[in-house]
């Protein structure tokens, strides 16, 4: 009997986690000839389709997700059509709330797992292995199996409600025994399940608690993935730092083992004690990235939410991290949430950007299948997509059109902010209209009427765009220092040269202002003769970017050499040059 595990990715850089776990635990003779087999949802169908059929398998196991779903019941369906002897397994969280349409509209399907796979599957295959469709008898009848539910001849067999693996040291590492595929410079890891927390959007509320690996086997793990330099290594426990004294032991584990991995982690800032803050303040840049979900500052939403968490003592913590660490922070805030109306979203913009992030994610709520809150979506008035990935519409707080402002604030945060871009120009703009939120949301309005928000933009796209919203809100007075200040931005992003620099620069010198470029740039080349560095410039003149206003020379010297980052300098002239 031989079994295929396979998914389709959002990305080819993204490897299965779930499938190498799966595989891990159901390795044995009892269950068969197991492979793994992954794909991404870009892939032609037929291309898919034929990979797997050239395999000659007896099952199929699809992982299921949000970003998959529609193309996984599309194969599905197709293979059911080529092969109606293939057995096909469905599993993951976007099939773990099925009702009886999903079994009357697809034929193929031959059995759906609820929750965690790895028991139930293990079970499953065990079953088919030991009763081939040749050796059952008559008049046979499958036993049930826990979170199972499959179709059996005519008939349905339903699996009831089970507890999860209690000790997950049962699953054997797919790191050690070679079944992670770790050539893609990414992997995923876990070294818990579950949360402590009961937030009514997330799936992970419907854990009873976390469950933990042993310490010695995180530190395996962790340190065969360091050994093997694997590039960046995402934990995906849902707060990583649930246990503070846990946390800070794999946090010194990592610093004292780590020769060249990047660790992304999520965490609650609220929970980091003055010990772990200290231990934080050793991590060499590059090395970790924490994503912190604020979710939400209002008092009432929170409470409606059943999150239970200090605004005050995670803000307290942001700020010490950027003050203190070279750790990168990424948050995030959820528009639509129960209780907030728009006007409160811009205010918690505002606080979060108060905290000066590195990277500020704005998402529209997601109603699960299975979420509490999804079972609630009638009764507190959510309007949600009822396709994946299931984004509120419209609730008692904020309309569609509301809701969609949001949605634009968040991409132009991305572009701009999130990507180190404009900087400067993003918190002039925040101050002139005294709150950094309804600066954006300005530019939202503007991005909006010239249907920007329809197709991706270039960065030289992007500053244009920015400019044409500077002359278009404001008068000659206000528009300069704020095109001074976004040229700057902009030059310091990229290479510019004269021949491709935007109409809002000014690059008209004086003779004398000439010869001091010339000067400069004679004496950066004799610096870095012989070290196989280009050099190019530009030099631009600023007249607004001072109180009071006055002429100033800036030169911007782009440094490339192969195989390194460009490097930018700026060299302001003063009078005394």
């Amino acid at each position: 009997m031989k079994t295929i595990l396979t998914t389709l990715h959002s990305k080819y850089i993204h490897p299965s986690l779930a499938l190498p776990y799966l595989a891990s635990f159901c390795a044995s003779e009892q269950c068969g000839d197991i492979i793994i087999r992954e794909f991404t949802i870009h892939e032609p169908r037929e291309n898919i389709i034929a990979e797997l059929m050239d395999e000659a398998p007896d099952i199929i196991a699809f992982s299921v997700y949000l970003w998959n779903r529609a193309a996984t019941l599309e194969l599905v369906d197709a293979l059911h059509v080529i092969d109606p002897q293939l057995r096909i397994i469905l599993g993951g969280p976007e099939v773990s709330f099925e009702n009886d349409k999903i079994w009357e509209q697809h034929g193929g399907i031959t059995a759906i797992i609820r929750g965690e796979g790895e028991q139930p599957l293990r079970e499953l295959l065990q079953l088919w292995q030991q009763a081939q469709p040749d050796q059952i008898p008559d008049g046979y009848t499958p036993p049930p199996i826990a979170r199972v539910d499959r179709r059996c001849e005519n008939n349905m067999i339903w699996g009831d409600d089970s507890e999860p693996l209690a000790e997950l040291d049962a699953i054997p590492s797919p790191f050690q025994n070679g079944l992670m595929d770790c050539n893609r410079g990414f992997v995923y890891y876990e070294t818990s399940r579950g949360c402590p927390y009961r937030c009514v959007f997330c799936m992970s509320s419907l854990d009873k608690r976390v469950r933990s690996f042993s310490m010695a086997r995180i530190e395996r793990d962790l340190l065969w993935l360091m050994e093997h330099d694997i590039a960046k290594i995402k934990l995906v426990d849902r707060t990583f730092n649930y246990d503070p004294g846990r946390a800070r032991h794999i946090f010194e584990f990592i610093l004292q083992h780590n020769r060249s991995s990047h660790f992304h982690f999520e965490i609650g800032a609220h929970l980091l004690d003055e010990e772990t803050l200290k231990l934080l303040e050793k991590v060499p840049a590059g090395m970790f990235q924490f994503e912190i979900g604020v979710q939400s500052v209002v008092p009432e939403t929170l409470k409606l939410i059943k999150r239970t968490s200090d605004i005050e003592l995670l803000e307290h913590n942001v700020r010490y991290l950027i003050l203190h660490s070279n750790i990168h922070l990424h948050l995030d805030l959820i528009a639509g949430l129960p209780g907030e109306n728009f006007v409160q979203m811009l205010r918690g913009i505002d606080r979060v950007m108060d905290l000066n992030p590195p990277h500020l994610q704005i998402e529209t709520v997601k109603l699960l299948p299975g979420a509490p809150l999804r079972r609630q979506a009638t009764q507190s008035g959510i309007i949600f997509d009822p396709n994946p990935p299931y984004r509120a519409v419209q609730t008692p707080n904020m309309t569609f059109a509301e809701l969609e402002r949001v949605r634009g604030i968040s991409r132009l945060l991305d572009i701009t902010w999130n990507n180190n871009r404009a900087h400067n120009f993003v918190v002039e703009l925040g101050l002139h209209y005294g709150s950094m939120a309804i600066a954006i949301a300005e530019i939202e309005s503007f991005w909006h009427n010239d249907s920007l928000f329809r197709f991706p933009l270039g960065q030289k796209e992007i500053f244009e765009h920015l400019a044409r919203f500077v002359r278009f809100s404001f008068s000659t007075e206000h528009s300069n220092k704020l095109l001074d200040i976004l040229a700057r931005d902009y030059a310091l992003s990229e290479r510019l040269t004269l021949r491709n620099v935007p109409d809002f620069f000014n690059i008209e010198l004086l003779p004398a202002e000439q010869q001091q470029v010339k000067n400069k740039i004679k004496l950066q080349i004799e610096q870095i003769k012989g070290q196989g560095v280009k050099l190019q410039h530009l030099a631009v003149c600023f007249q607004h970017l001072n109180t009071p206003s006055t002429r100033q020379i800036h030169l911007f010297c782009y440094l490339s050499a192969t195989g390194k980052k460009m490097k930018i300098i700026e060299h302001i002239f003063s009078k005394n040059d």
